[in-house]
């Protein structure tokens, strides 16, 4: 067994989303939106971090970050979850990344999304987006529409991504799943050769660049369905987004394309849930006629306004789903103010429904939750075999900092986690 296993296995107890490592640095969770340092872990020199990264990367996987200090792949404990892990260099070192991925693949009723939203996996083309920044859950958004598309639908998905994150298994469609530098070269290479695999529903990773963002809306007015993720906050910007990628003499081109093709955006954003959790807060824009026009006629800037009039066909602005939320009693009202694009807005519709924003707690929160640190289980706690490293340390242009000193394990378990979840709660 790996030696980062105990450390996944513990991810998947604690209900983490993330594993952060970093030479010379506790280990830390996300824990429901927070970072939380592991205290009592070891403090793992350059050599042991490379040691214990290398020993669950794939070959191309460790030749890939000798040569570019980056990479990305999905390890798996199998029958548990899966895991996107990203491996990177900065100033202390060698460090990565782990996101959880579960095994079990939530619904979109389970998620909770609306109907409007629903409704987009019974299209038979179009472009869906689903944005927002990193972490906001699009993955897991994307994942129930597909899934929802599998159960109710004879249909053939093809996605492609980077890396593979959920596993769908064949139910009533076929699907493959395509990554990228395993079974493909890039998303613009596997998007273009996807024209020639009888594709019902494509599924896009990232829209990264230009290239790949007009073969996906060529692909869309071909006749298929398909469901793309971009890092933007707000369905007006995302539509501004896709349009500024293109050169100014062909701008108008693609507002009709993108007018024709685009079925809806979904604009996602976690907040911290009461009592523990993460809720997503939806901003829905719907592919109505009158939004097809304002994209067409380049008055994107009314978008907002048709938004707050479409209520009937299910868009919705981000402020309307934040208050929702706050009125259902699952997000606090400072945690919506913190996640609003536009706060004064949100603090005048929350006062409407008697809820006050107490920004002087935001501060004093967050610095209590940063100083409680976790104790570490023993079996989290041992060292690396050897300090020698499968492969050379990649070279860096800074000066190396000298080894962290090793600090003792404890066996006390993780009590102080365990008094932070139950504050929590």
């Amino acid at each position: 067994m790996a030696r980062l296993d105990a450390f996944f296995k513990k991810m998947i107890e604690l209900e983490a989303s993330d594993l952060h490592l970093t030479t010379g640095v506790p280990p830390h969770f996300r824990l429901h939106g927070d970072m939380m340092p592991v205290s009592g872990a070891p403090l793992w020199s350059e050599e042991q971090m490379l040691e214990v990264l290398f020993e669950i990367a794939p070959e191309r996987n460790r030749k890939q970050f000798e040569e570019e200090h980056d990479t990305d792949f999905a390890y798996e404990l199998p029958g548990q979850a899966r895991f996107r892990a990203n491996f990177f260099m900065d100033r202390h070192g060698p460090g990565a990344v782990f996101r959880l991925i579960p095994e079990q693949i939530l619904t979109a009723k389970e998620l909770g999304l609306p109907e409007a939203v629903r409704s987009l996996c019974y299209l038979s083309k179009g472009l869906v987006l689903v944005t927002g920044p990193t972490g906001s859950g699009k993955s897991t958004t994307l994942a129930a529409m597909v899934d929802t598309i599998n159960k109710t639908r004879a249909d053939h998905i093809l996605t492609i991504e980077d890396p593979i994150e959920f596993v769908h298994k064949q139910q009533k469609c076929l699907v493959h799943q395509r990554e990228i530098g395993r079974h493909t070269r890039g998303f613009k290479r596997a998007l273009r050769a996807a024209l020639r695999e009888d594709p019902d529903i494509v599924l896009v990773g990232e829209m990264r660049d230009l290239e790949t963002i007009e073969i996906a809306i060529e692909t869309a007015e071909t006749g298929h369905l398909v469901f793309g993720t971009l890092h933007t906050t707000t369905a007006a910007s995302t539509v501004d987004r896709i349009i500024d990628q293109f050169p100014a003499d062909r701008q108008a081109q693609i507002r009709t394309l993108l007018a024709s093709s685009l079925r809806g955006v979904i604009a996602q954003t976690l907040c911290k849930k009461k009592p523990k959790g993460r809720v997503a807060a939806l901003e829905i824009l719907i592919g109505t006629p009158a939004v097809s026009a304002l994209v067409r006629e380049g008055k994107t800037h009314q978008l907002t306004s048709q938004m707050q009039m479409g209520a009937k066909t299910g868009m919705k602005l981000l402020n309307d789903s934040l208050v929702e939320l706050v009125q259902k009693g699952l997000v606090d009202p400072t945690e919506a103010y913190m996640k609003s694009v536009s706060k004064d807005e949100l603090v005048a519709k929350l006062s409407h429904i008697g809820q006050r924003v107490n920004i002087d707690a935001i501060g004093a929160e967050g610095t209590a939750i940063a100083t409680s640190a976790p104790a570490v289980d023993e079996e989290l706690a041992t060292e690396p075999a050897s300090p020698a490293p499968r492969a050379p340390i990649p070279s860096r242009s800074q000066p190396q900092a000298p080894p962290a000193k090793q600090q003792k394990s404890s066996s006390t378990g993780f009590d102080d986690f365990e008094q932070f979840r139950q504050r929590r709660t």
